[in-house]
């Protein structure tokens, strides 16, 4: 099949590169020209793990393609996904202007039957008003729109791709209806379900699955902020939680809150959405309110160590993507940390394996960037550890424990045991586990 991708950030270049995978000859289109050159050289502009070698394979097999033209890009395209970014407004509403103006410019270039795809995370009732836009310049015959939201973990997104749990499309047409269930076909052949149904359903499901695993980490931040206060063990509770099979082990793992491209404005928007329909969700904000608190904690649980004199300490930061396996630094919790630290007039030092030139583009020189985890520990007073990245999992402790002054180790999320941690020397501060039994 000949596909073409609006967009090439992380959603539209794994899929079109993953489409491409199964054989299809895919156009991928942005109007970065720098960007679209890079991807022409084969040079990714992302970091995702197992996306280099089936990118590279693709464009050199002919089937991966890259332009600014979105004339060209569609020509032969039977189906046009939308991969554009819907940033939140000043009100929390995910802004539909990319969206919407390339359907316009669609409108203008469609000449026989396509399929319009919403890959992007957009409010329930956006197929509908793509549809109309289409409709000004259209006749009904010439194209379909279907919503299908995307559920890729950054980090794991070629598997979660390759190997979906689920496929939802949401669309009235027949006609669409088969043209996606081609397309899908060899993404399912292990028997994972294709979910139809109508278009407002399928773009609530992405808000709702997003929003309902931002709760879920939300609450147990909540529980492990509580067991600090009366002692209890949160990997305890956890696994005495996750042991439930009505409850599951995932997204139970408390730290200092979630953030990346999804959950804060999946949550934000679904709110809003609510707000317009004079609905009260009261679940989700207290989810965004928690959240933000706990992006506090790391710096509160410093300051607390330390008195409240902060200023002229140096700290440094291990981990700066809000996940691992991914250089995505928005709403990262550690760049919180960070503004926090350099408005008390601390010296910043920071390292992530993948993610430090998009913090250097932020901060420039007001911080300092190691070339590994140990450079920047030389005459620390602490070390706050804010990205679970493998490589942060065994580290040299007897090396760490001889760089910090006072031993001060925050662990942003829980990757040592208290017990040794003290045994070793360290003053170990974590997230709702007691040291002192």
């Amino acid at each position: 099949m000949k596909i073409a991708v609006v967009g090439t950030g992380y959603v539209g270049l794994v899929s079109g590169t993953c489409f491409s995978e199964t054989g299809n000859e895919v156009t991928c289109i942005d109007i970065d020209k720098s960007k679209v050159e890079k991807l022409r050289s084969k040079e990714l502009t992302i970091y995702e793990p197992g996306l280099e070698v089936i990118f590279k394979r693709n464009v050199d097999a002919g089937r991966l393609h890259f332009t600014t033209d979105l004339k060209e890009g569609i020509k032969n395209a039977e189906i046009i996904f939308l991969a554009l970014p819907t940033p939140p407004g000043a009100d929390g509403s995910a802004d539909l202007k990319y969206i919407l103006g390339v359907a316009k410019d669609l409108s203008n270039l469609i000449t026989d039957y396509k399929v319009i795809v919403d890959k992007s995370t957009v409010p329930v009732g956006t197929a509908e008003k793509v549809r109309d836009i289409l409709a000004q310049k259209l006749s009904a015959d010439h194209f379909d729109v279907v919503s299908n939201p995307e559920f890729l973990r950054e980090g794991v997104a070629v598997d979660d791709f390759l190997k979906p749990d689920r496929i939802v499309i949401g669309t009235s047409s027949e006609r669409a209806k088969e043209v996606m269930s081609r397309l899908y076909k060899p993404f399912v052949r292990q028997g994972n379900p294709i979910y139809f149904m109508d278009e407002r359903s399928a773009e609530m499901t992405k808000y709702a699955a997003n929003s309902y695993l931002a709760a879920r980490i939300s609450f147990m931040n909540e529980i492990a902020n509580l067991c600090d206060r009366v002692g209890a063990d949160v990997d305890k509770v956890r696994l005495g939680m996750g042991s439930d099979n009505r409850i599951g082990k995932r997204f139970l793992f408390p730290g200092v809150g979630y953030g990346g491209s999804c959950f804060p404005k999946d949550v934000q928007a679904l709110e809003k959405t609510a707000s317009d329909n004079e609905y009260d969700f009261k679940i989700l904000k207290s989810v965004m309110e928690v959240n933000r608190k706990q992006k506090d904690v790391a710096f509160e649980k410093l300051f607390n160590f330390y008195d409240g004199k902060i200023k002229g300490k140096t700290i440094a930061v291990w981990g700066l993507a809000f996940k691992p396996n991914t250089d995505d630094i928005r709403e990262a919790p550690a760049l919180f940390l960070i503004d926090a630290l350099l408005k008390a007039q601390a010296k910043v030092k920071v390292f992530d394996p993948e993610a430090t030139e998009n913090v250097k583009a932020i901060y420039n020189d007001k911080l300092e960037y190691g070339r590994n985890q140990y450079d920047v520990l030389d005459n620390c007073d602490a070390l706050m550890i804010m990205t679970e990245w493998g490589v942060f999992r065994n580290p040299d402790f007897d090396f760490i424990k001889s760089q910090l002054g006072k031993g001060l180790l925050f662990d942003g999320r829980n990757l040592f045991d208290p017990h040794e941690m003290i045994s070793k020397g360290f003053n170990y501060v974590s997230i709702g586990r007691p040291t002192n039994k």
